[in-house]
């Protein structure tokens, strides 16, 4: 299928988990992960209000620049690290086929 890419996930336990990531719905990566039932609370529903999503982006894809609200929340995160990123600002588009990313510690 032409809107369907494979993106691969680390979970917290370390088993990877590969895919299927529709790009035609508008998804981010914290909502794809939920859609699996791993654990990605998301307690703000998306809008980068919390670090729930926490994600470390393992490959060398061309990601969009943190916006100011999503590296303010990093800022005040646990676990952060120099590729972290909020799974809810990764929306799933095409050029991210093969994406690899790893489940940030949950902070609790």
């Amino acid at each position: 299928m032409d809107n369907i890419i494979k993106i691969t996930v680390i979970d917290r336990e370390g088993v990877e988990h590969v895919l299927d990531a529709p790009t035609d719905m508008n998804m981010n990566m914290m909502e794809l992960c939920k859609s699996y039932e791993l654990p990605v609370e998301g307690t703000c529903g998306g809008m980068a209000m919390c670090a729930t999503c926490q994600v470390y982006v393992l490959s060398d894809h061309d990601l969009p620049e943190k916006t100011d609200d999503e590296q303010a929340m990093l800022d005040e995160a646990f676990f952060v690290k120099s590729n972290s990123r909020l799974g809810c600002q990764i929306h799933l588009k095409n050029e991210l086929d093969g994406l690899k990313v790893q489940l940030a510690p949950a902070s609790n």
